[in-house]
């Protein structure tokens, strides 16, 4: 897991490509953010599911699916880490939420440290995946009712913060080597896997 990357190259398409999408309420908040994110992951291990009760046997997509997935988690942590749980830290009196939720994220970690020096086939692959994708829903219902809450009321400027996170989130995306039109692979999943020049994820 990448704590101190320092590259600060991004391009205007990609940008234009990851930014927040209008939700015709003015400038997003970092909250509306983070949600995309939560239910981009989900929707990855839902299609994981399916590929499971299919007994789809392409071994390259799942694969693919699966580093994806935990790279698109890898980079929420982190941005979470660096900038979202510092901010509440500051601005709630919660240490225990904010303690547990990094507890979670470092066990989410362990599981995709593991799941990167493996391959589709392997004994446990599928079900490292599957609890994953478990902890991870956990996680995030647990964030969404309680975390996201206090933030909103707590003195944070959210809207600027979604700024700073989108403008991180570019370098991190750079640095392990995602394209943009990687926002859609699952919904992609099927075709053939095009080259990328993905770098570990952890």
């Amino acid at each position: 897991m990448p704590r101190n990357a320092t590259s600060k190259a991004s391009t205007k398409s990609s940008a234009a490509k990851a930014a927040p999408k209008s939700t015709g309420k003015g400038a997003q908040d970092v909250l509306e953010l983070l949600k995309e994110d939560h239910k981009k992951v989900n929707k990855m291990f839902e299609q994981f599911e399916k590929m499971k009760e299919k007994e789809d046997n392409d071994q390259e997509a799942k694969q693919l699916l699966v580093e994806t997935a935990c790279a698109e988690l890898t980079i929420h942590a982190q941005l979470e880490e660096e900038i979202f749980y510092p901010a509440l830290r500051e601005a709630i009196d919660d240490e225990d939420m904010l303690d547990e939720a990094e507890v979670e994220h470092n066990t989410a970690k362990q599981l995709i440290t593991e799941l990167a020096a493996m391959q589709p086939g392997d004994e446990l692959y599928d079900a490292k995946f599957t609890v994953l994708g478990e902890y991870v829903k956990h996680h995030v219902q647990e964030e969404e009712k309680e975390m996201f809450q206090k933030a909103k009321k707590a003195k944070i400027d959210l809207v600027a913060m979604a700024e700073q996170v989108m403008e991180r989130k570019m370098e991190l995306r750079d640095e392990l080597g995602l394209d943009a039109e990687e926002d859609d692979e699952e919904e992609e999943h099927e075709a053939a896997p095009k080259k990328t020049t993905r770098k570990n994820v952890h």
